[in-house]
């Protein structure tokens, strides 16, 4: 496996997280795009290993993201870089954003460009979350039917809050893994 250097691991993850806006599920595919296309150092199952975990795991989904990449790149101390440079471009911003506040508020041009922003960012997390749906389906194709189905009668008809919806989907998930992978795998 080729092995990428801490310093290139920080520029490129500084350089994803300054110019991504909109969270864990808007990186994701910039991360995907880069470490699994472009540079090839992730294999597409392990990124999205690493998607799952992120998900799963306490924090921002983007941070935590960055650090699971770092940690399969170059291990503690590929985490410990990518945390500096996820969390780096967000405490710059913000910093300058609060010095500048009164000024932005009122600003015609940026208040229309973060409108501009948020509507790209509906459609990014669109393709992200119609991707992931088609890898699942093509590993667990009945299973992942039944759950999307299961879950979107829950939310529309039964107006069951999202926060249950995704625990219920987890633990479904966690507790059938093990019999779906090897059912499918053999």
């Amino acid at each position: 496996m080729k092995e990428i250097s801490l310093l290139k691991l920080f520029t490129t993850f500084f350089k994803i997280n300054s110019i991504t806006f909109g969270g864990g599920y808007t990186i994701v595919p910039v991360i995907k795009d880069i470490f699994v296309e472009d540079l090839k150092l992730i294999d597409n199952d392990k990124m999205m290993d690493i998607v799952a975990l992120s998900q799963g795991s306490p924090g921002a989904m983007a941070i935590s993201c960055s650090i699971l990449t770092g940690y399969k790149l170059r291990g503690p101390q590929g985490a410990l870089v990518c945390l500096l440079a996820s969390v780096l471009p967000c405490l710059i911003i913000l910093s300058l954003i609060s010095k500048f506040y009164i000024e932005f508020q009122n600003n015609f041009y940026i208040r229309s460009a973060l409108e501009g922003i948020s509507g790209v960012i509906s459609a990014v997390l669109f393709i992200t979350v119609i991707k992931m749906g088609i890898a699942s389906y093509k590993k667990y194709p009945g299973f992942t039917l039944i759950l999307i189905a299961l879950i979107f009668v829950a939310a529309y008809f039964f107006r069951i809050n999202t926060g249950i919806l995704i625990l219920f989907s987890a633990v479904i998930g966690i507790s059938t893994f093990s019999t779906l992978k090897r059912r499918y795998e053999v």
